[in-house]
């Protein structure tokens, strides 16, 4: 897959349908001229090892772990064999430090693009600036109906603005300060700053988007490492409750804010922007079940053959347990066994641990027998996985087939 031209594709309306036949529909919106491969040495060629003819997953898949376990590893394998079977699928990475355009061998942008000349893989590196530009609530405009501007009249009309700022700070919470701080204080921060944790809040916002996105049959999303991922998963409440304050606020001072857009030559859009808040209340709302939803979501927890990397896994479920959001698989990487011993795949290029004549290799597998004799009794009931460690880098086609194999 490398050096394939990728080109972002539009939003989809929601009058737009899903293509029928496993391929995007000829849009216009991705590239279908992208150059051929290029031959590659041995090791990274793509060999005759076929794809799995059907994938073993929901409509939602998030691979979710502690970092550097092969997260992105596990997320392109499975997009990619998801793509072979004519589902059209998208790989999205949430994670700040991205790695999946390395992972792929292309250059993956913000927005979904067909990644594969063959097959129907689209792939997306959310940005959290870029989500953060559109706005938390992502609606054109002014998605606070007004709010926002009046935070950011306030800020700027300084001292002047004082008395107003305390009359508002006495209900809402805040204090003069804001008026004059330029939207640094509580109610500027609501009003027309930056709130914390914003960029993930946007980030969130555009996850939702792509979870909602009937072009695609399958969304593969290679979360942040733990910290992150269990933030985004309490985002869809902290949304929740910013949207219903944000509401309450909007009627609270919906005829202060009508006199203060007068003075300042605003418009009243107060049908529109409210509209737009309670539909993305909505859309929270659905993709909310969808995540809790064990039929339609699997949230694959991924960790290495290691002992502190079983207890942070063991900690990492329960927390999504508590979360009700299904953990049905859990993903070994770097086991130290032959890639043979797992699936019936035998490229060539792959150089297999050999612990009968490697002191080394035969001291690495005990310590890996004990975390795995670990995590098969502590996650008893749950589907767990084994992925061999590869000499080679995992990037690019061949060796994700040899992943997806494993997968299977």
């Amino acid at each position: 897959m490398d050096e394939i031209d990728v080109e972002p594709v539009e939003r989809v309306e929601t009058d737009e349908t899903t293509p029928t036949d496993g391929q995007p529909a000829d849009d216009g919106r991705a590239s279908s001229d992208a150059p051929t491969t290029d031959d590659k040495p041995t090791a990274t060629a793509v060999d005759d090892d076929a794809l799995p003819d059907r994938v073993d997953a929901p409509e939602y898949v998030l691979f979710g772990g502690k970092g550097g376990v092969g997260k992105t590893t596990m997320a392109a394998a499975t997009a990619l064999a998801s793509a072979s079977t004519g589902e059209t699928t998208l790989v999205v990475s949430t994670d700040p430090a991205h790695s999946l355009s390395d992972t792929l061998g292309v250059d993956v942008p913000a927005e979904p693009a067909l990644v594969h000349e063959e097959l129907p893989l689209y792939a997306a590196e959310i940005d959290p600036d870029a989500a953060l530009e559109e706005g938390m609530f992502g609606a054109d405009g002014d998605p606070l109906g007004g709010l926002g501007e009046m935070g950011e009249a306030m800020g700027g009309m300084g001292e002047a603005m004082g008395g107003m700022g305390e009359a508002m700070g006495g209900a809402a919470g805040g204090t003069s300060d804001d008026a004059g701080s330029g939207g640094e204080g509580p109610l500027g921060s609501l009003l027309g700053g930056t709130m914390p944790g914003a960029d993930e809040a946007a980030a969130m916002r555009q996850l939702l988007e792509y979870l909602d996105d009937p072009r695609f049959d399958r969304v593969v999303v290679d979360t942040a490492p733990t910290g992150h991922t269990l933030r985004l998963l309490q985002l869809p409440e902290i949304m929740d409750s910013m949207l219903g304050r944000v509401l309450t606020l909007r009627q609270r001072f919906s005829g202060m804010m009508e006199g203060l857009k007068g003075m300042f030559g605003g418009g009243s859009d107060d049908d529109t922007a409210e509209a737009d808040l309670e539909a993305l209340r909505a859309r929270i709302e659905r993709l909310r079940g969808v995540l809790q939803d064990p039929d339609r979501t699997d949230f694959r927890v991924v960790m290495i053959p290691e002992e502190m990397s079983v207890v942070e896994s063991e900690r990492l479920i329960a927390r999504l347990d508590a979360f009700d959001i299904p953990v049905h698989t859990v993903v070994v990487n770097r086991v130290m066994e032959r890639v043979s011993d797992v699936a019936d795949v035998a490229p060539e290029w792959v150089v297999e641990p050999t612990p009968e004549t490697c002191e080394f290799c035969a001291r690495r597998w005990d310590v890996q027998q004990a975390a795995l004799r670990q995590a098969t009794d502590l996650f008893r009931g749950r589907e767990v996985k084994r992925v061999p460690l590869l000499a080679n880098e995992v990037c690019g086609e061949a060796a994700l087939r040899v992943v997806a194999a494993c997968l299977e």
